[in-house]
């Protein structure tokens, strides 16, 4: 086969397709048994608790890919070397190795790659049933005569809305491929897993219906502290992804300075390639720096507000609110843990995972409770059932 006929052939992607849809089967396979005789409603909540659960899973596991330099262990995309598995391209790889046993490509560093890959594609393909669920749920309440607003707490358009959002986030995963871990495309790819995480999150917290009050402010107050903690996710990323974590020395000072030499330009120039700096060189210590101070002075800033935010759910006293103010002290607690770990002990790999799984459980948990705060206010109903599914925001009440 020539090298013209090779560049277009669609084998390895139809045999990647087909492993999503059998790994996805077995998921499927159990909510279908477990909530048989179920109305849709029924089986669409279950699904979406288990793609919420997954597609936690699989944010931790890119955490693992990226620390474990596993990033590019398949150089190419979707496939390994044209391969659906490592063991089709084990030749290759094992060439790759040979020339360059300490780089990216090597057996575990490909494993590790194509395991969160097919991860990702089983929660793809979870969302799809989940649209293909949430449609067939309205198609049917839409020639029904009785339909009634309690039926359904979702619009179909959500898990439709996710599924755009987990091809985008494909494109992410192949561009942090092809573009060699390119900072800016690797770490959109972890904000929109986040993003991701957050959208399932949402709709699993309307189908458990489960309220918890909040007056306006407190309400503002949850949706700030997740603002903050996207924006310190985003400046984690931009940390990782450039390899600054071990630029600074020592806490509370870096490298033996309160105020050390900082290169803020080129240390957030969001188009440049990994580790590119000025004319073509290597980007500097002082510019590793300023990447890591970010995320460190702004941690100071998320410490207060989920502190102040947590202190103020538990003083309502109810069980509930309670729960959650523990939750976020606990994870706050975590977190900063595990990010002096990752200084004074040199970045060792769980301390880093942990650091980021905590990030991931945070924008979690407060989605959940924001959704839940949401749950109050009433569903609104036009003459005929629900709103129109045209709008995204009428029939969700979160």
């Amino acid at each position: 086969m020539d090298t013209a006929t090779a560049t277009v052939d669609l084998a390895p992607l139809a045999r990647l397709l087909g492993l999503a849809l059998l790994l996805a089967a077995l998921p499927l396979s159990w909510i279908w048994l477990r909530e048989r005789g179920a109305d849709s409603r029924s089986r669409l909540a279950a699904l979406t608790a288990v793609t919420l659960f997954l597609t936690f899973d699989l944010i931790v596991f890119g955490s693992f890919t990226r620390l474990s330099d596993s990033g590019l262990g398949c150089p190419d995309w979707p496939g390994c070397y044209g391969e659906a598995s490592p063991w089709g391209a084990r030749d290759d790889i094992a060439a790759a190795q040979a020339a360059l046993p300490s780089g990216p490509v090597t057996f575990p560093k490909a494993w590790i790659e194509m395991i969160h890959r097919y991860l990702a594609m089983t929660v793809g393909a979870l969302i799809l049933a989940m649209s293909a669920v949430a449609w067939k749920a309205h198609l049917e309440r839409s020639r029904s005569s009785v339909a009634s607003a309690s039926s359904m707490p979702i619009s179909p358009w959500w898990p439709t809305v996710t599924l755009v959002w987990v091809i985008v986030q494909g494109l992410f995963g192949k561009y942090t491929v092809t573009l060699k871990l390119y900072p800016l495309v690797v770490t959109l790819h972890l904000l929109g897993g986040l993003l991701l995480l957050a959208l399932l999150a949402m709709q699993h917290a309307s189908f458990r219906s489960q309220p918890v009050a909040l007056s306006a402010g407190l309400r503002r107050g949850v949706a700030v502290a997740l603002l903050v903690v996207a924006m310190q996710s985003a400046l984690g990323g931009w940390v990782s992804t450039n390899y600054a974590v071990l630029a600074c020395t020592g806490f509370p000072q870096c490298n033996g300075a309160w105020w050390p030499a900082m290169d803020w330009a080129h240390g957030f120039d969001l188009l440049r390639h990994l580790g590119e700096g000025q004319s073509g060189g290597y980007l500097t210590l002082e510019a590793l720096v300023a990447v890591h101070m970010a995320h460190r002075l702004f941690a100071l800033v998320v410490a207060a507000v989920v502190a102040i935010l947590a202190w103020r759910l538990w003083c309502l006293g109810n069980p509930v609110s309670r729960r959650f103010a523990l939750g976020l002290a606990l994870l706050l607690a975590l977190q900063i843990a595990t990010g002096l770990s990752n200084v004074v002990l040199d970045w060792p790999i769980v301390a880093a995972l942990l650091h980021s799984a905590g990030a991931a459980f945070f924008v979690l948990l407060l989605t959940l409770l924001w959704a839940r705060s949401r749950l109050n206010a009433p569903p609104l109903v036009a003459a005929g059932g629900l709103t129109g599914v045209g709008s995204l925001e009428s029939p969700i009440r979160i």
